[in-house]
């Protein structure tokens, strides 16, 4: 099955301690079904010092579940649902994703 939230796409986070705030995915993880969102779900981590990096606290992304992410609608930027269509015939058929929302074409 083709993935609904990919790499790149702009999300919106639905429950947790970030819901409502937005941003762009970094990494999609399917085994673990989480993905990494620029500037959700901040932990801080302790760093030790080492030849390479400096040590001290550092605020970095924590995975988020996919269940908690909806993707922004390109038209007024509220969480949609994603489904799937066919586009063109024959060999040149291919499958895009589609807002429910709106029926806006994601990709492609």
């Amino acid at each position: 099955m083709a993935a609904k939230i990919r790499k790149g796409d702009k999300v919106i986070v639905l429950a947790g301690r970030d819901k409502g705030r937005s941003g762009e995915v970094i990494e999609v993880r399917p085994d673990e079904e989480r993905a990494l969102v620029r500037g959700i779900n901040m932990v801080k981590r302790h760093q030790r010092q080492s030849a390479q990096q400096e040590g001290g606290i550092i605020s970095k992304e924590s995975p988020v579940h996919l269940s908690n992410l909806a993707i922004a609608d390109q038209k007024d930027g509220k969480p949609t649902r994603v489904g799937f269509k066919f586009v063109g015939q024959g060999q040149d058929r291919k499958i895009v994703r589609v807002a429910k929302r709106s029926g806006v074409e994601i990709d492609g």
